[in-house]
């Protein structure tokens, strides 16, 4: 279990005061300026050892991402931006760093940005984030008047600018080079990689985009210790994680726990336990409405991290962890992602432009149980043409909670087709 001490996020409830005199109370903004002095390369290694793996779903590692960005401008400026569009369901973590422990997040803009040689940064915040907007754009103007932001920025001698950009709340918006595309005015559709971001990102110059979560921790690693940080978790999966719990659990809640954390001791610990005890356990989609779900029975000594739950066909992704009791219809449940995903897909891939809807009519059938059994393999079928042919992830996000559901919940599809049918005469 995480010590107090050692916690990064130390407002995650709001329970203190956000404003910057706060911060500085709980220890940020110390010596910010003797750590940028420290030189890139060090920061660079120093985030390479700690092991911090990015926090917003795909796990990358954060130190050799910044490295990727050119040693020596060509002429072009470089650019730090953070995705801050938080819409996958379930997924609520970064919303609590803005609206109560902002100053984390742009002092780790700071020091992120000038590790990259960029001398502004843009956060692209979620449309529907209108007061975790005002808060962070206080908490900005807050650190450009104290000199922490702006010319010679907290005492480094670096020149750096933060921009605040307000998305209209598109999911797509989310994926990395949608998200450039929006910054700059067009319409938020994914590009083509190569060329990567760090090649040619915002207005065809260096960029890396990371998370809220990924950044805001930065600073504290840095001030603690690579080895600090990665003395929490297994190996290869270190350091502190914001969970985001919700779903039938006694009490729904964020939390900043140790990664590699047991379900069992982050359920009972602080959520109160299952909704009806842990027999009355269905199913758990452990990283965001994206990754697969996986039967409640499997899930009672599941450890909380990127590696074991892949081994278990799923993933952490974001960590928003959705218990579901027994009383829920898995598959109406698994409809309802399908049709977000079929909303949400941008149109610019035909595989996930056609097959999303296709999935989520085709599910709407298996809610009722108006199909024949054989569609459910033709449906999983299509998920595996969807799955990786198309531009960005949302194809695989549009497939995967449907495979899960097949490959967990088979004999509940079967069943209801079956009872919907009626008794069918012996061949």
């Amino acid at each position: 279990m995480l010590k107090d001490e050692d916690r990064i996020f130390t407002n995650l409830y709001g329970m203190h005061d956000r404003t910057l005199a706060g911060a500085k109370a709980r220890g940020h903004w110390d010596g910010t300026g003797d750590i940028i002095k420290r030189g890139r390369d060090a920061i660079v290694d120093e985030m390479k050892k700690s092991g911090l793996r990015g926090r917003g779903g795909a796990g990358f590692p954060t130190g050799m991402k910044w490295s990727f960005m050119p040693k020596e401008s060509d002429g072009r400026p470089s650019y730090l931006v953070v995705n801050a569009d938080e819409s996958e369901p379930g997924t609520c973590k970064d919303r609590e760093i803005m609206r109560h422990d902002p100053h984390t997040l742009i002092e780790g803009c700071l020091i992120a940005s000038f590790a990259m040689n960029a001398n502004a940064c843009y956060i692209y915040i979620r449309g529907e984030y209108i007061r975790e907007k005002e808060a962070l754009q206080n908490a900005i103007d807050e650190a450009y008047d104290d000199g922490l932001l702006g010319k010679n920025a907290a005492g480094s001698g670096w020149d750096f600018d933060l921009y605040l950009a307000h998305g209209a709340g598109a999911y797509i918006c989310g994926e990395e080079t949608a998200l450039l595309e929006s910054l700059e005015g067009k319409k938020g559709m994914p590009r083509m990689k190569p060329p990567f971001p760090a090649g040619s990102g915002l207005y065809g110059c260096p960029t890396t985009v990371n998370n809220v979560e990924s950044i805001a921790v930065v600073p504290t690693i840095l001030r603690r210790g690579a080895e600090w940080f990665s003395s929490f978790g297994r190996p290869n999966n270190a350091g502190t994680k914001i969970f985001a719990i919700s779903g039938h659990v006694n009490n729904p809640c964020v939390v900043e726990e140790e990664m590699s954390i047991s379900f069992e001791e982050l359920i009972d610990r602080h959520c109160g336990g299952i909704r009806g005890g842990w027999d009355n356990l269905k199913a758990v989609i452990p990283g965001g409405s994206s990754v697969p779900c996986i039967r409640g029975e499997n899930m009672k000594d599941a450890i909380m991290d990127f590696d074991w739950l892949k081994e278990q066909r799923s993933g952490l992704g974001t960590a928003a962890v959705i218990v579901m009791d027994k009383d829920t219809d898995i598959i109406k449940a698994i409809w309802r992602l399908s049709k977000f995903y079929k909303h949400e897909s941008c149109g610019q891939c035909t595989p996930c432009r056609e097959g999303a809807g296709w999935m989520m009519r085709v599910m709407e059938r298996l809610v009722k149980g108006d199909a024949e059994p054989e569609e459910i393999d033709m449906l999983l079928d299509v998920t595996k043409q969807v799955e990786g042919h198309t531009i960005c992830a949302l194809g695989d996000a549009a497939a995967w909670p449907i495979q899960g559901l097949i490959r967990n919940f088979r004999d509940e599809i079967e069943d209801r087709i079956r009872h919907k049918r009626g008794p069918i005469a012996a061949e």
